[in-house]
């Protein structure tokens, strides 16, 4: 990986609240934290970007999930390629147990990045920041595009937990820490090592879609910001299209013309990006309206739509 903080913006689990199944029952202080995430998230969502902190450790049945999304991946998803997902296994967990669970680097991952490597085509690339939900719909209606998640590494991983401890040879089940807790956190680490792989990947036209609905839309400590757009080669990227897109019922606080936006487009600048920026894209308007046809500004968009129809035919 839903973005405030560095390690909260890791996300591919980073628009999500992650509430996992304790294998021993938590103490009360890990059930009131749990318990204040929940009413927080649903009182105030704008604070939820972020995954809420794993409270009871390692995801249960880890190893049969990974195994199992590695197989459903080379068999279903890209059948034309050919790993060894029990061996990608085996370099997960010797990167993972008998290590501190803030002890796990990068280079702890070397060895099982080096067992999956892939090659996109360009002009397929889709980065986002805060937009989880609307940019894997808008992913799943355009094929054309490919986020982290649908690469191998994001797909196996996309939503788990994972910490080891130094006195045991198995993941910790019960407490992992927090991701803020350190910056070689083992999930944070894979996620900024596969985020930066993605982005030194992309070539041709890439697209950026942002949420114009918060303030800071683009966040310079987010995993877009600070990793990602770093590892953008101004040598293999032709435009960076940013995509500008507000919640139906708003705010409308960002846009191509005001706020952090403008950051994002003076950086481009500043590194011999080209871009472009569009507010309210119809396609991803759409995609919105589709989950809530009722609304007003989704009645007003049809309506609109219907008279333009009208007119052409006339």
């Amino acid at each position: 990986m839903t973005r405030c903080s560095l390690p909260l913006s890791l996300g591919r689990i980073k628009d999500r609240l992650l509430i996992k199944r304790p294998t021993t029952m938590p103490s009360v202080k890990s059930a009131c934290s749990a318990i204040i995430g929940i009413v927080i998230c649903i009182s105030v969502p704008q604070l939820c970007f972020g995954p809420a902190q794993a409270v009871f450790g390692t995801t249960p049945n880890i190893k049969h999930i990974v195994i199992g999304r590695c197989f459903t991946y080379t068999t279903l998803v890209q059948p034309g390629l050919r790993y060894d997902c029990e061996e990608i296994w085996r370099q997960f967990e010797k990167a993972v147990v008998q290590q501190s669970s803030c002890n796990v680097t990068e280079e702890h991952y070397f060895e099982m990045f080096n067992m999956m490597p892939e090659i996109w085509p360009c002009d397929r690339f889709l980065f986002w920041s805060k937009t989880r939900v609307l940019v894997h719909s808008y992913a799943a209606v355009f094929r054309h595009f490919w986020t982290l998640e649908d690469t191998l590494v994001g797909y196996l991983f996309n939503d788990l937990v994972w910490c080891g401890q130094e006195e045991d040879s198995d993941f910790d089940f019960n407490v992992c820490p927090a991701w803020s807790t350190c910056r070689t956190h083992p999930v944070y680490s894979l996620w900024k090592r596969a985020s930066q792989n993605f982005a030194e990947m992309a070539c041709g036209n890439i697209t950026v879609l942002l949420n114009g609905s918060v303030v800071n839309a683009f966040n310079k400590k987010s995993m877009f910001g600070s990793i990602e757009l770093d590892s953008l080669n101004p040598q293999r990227v032709n435009y960076v299209n940013i995509k500008v897109v507000t919640n139906p019922e708003g705010p409308h606080i960002e846009s191509c013309s005001q706020g952090s936006i403008l950051e994002l487009i003076q950086i481009l600048l500043s590194r011999g990006f080209q871009w472009t920026c569009t507010d309210s894209d119809l396609a991803l308007v759409i995609l919105q309206c589709v989950q809530d046809l009722n609304h007003p500004s989704c009645q007003m968009l049809a309506n609109n739509m219907l008279q333009q129809k009208d007119l052409t035919s006339t």
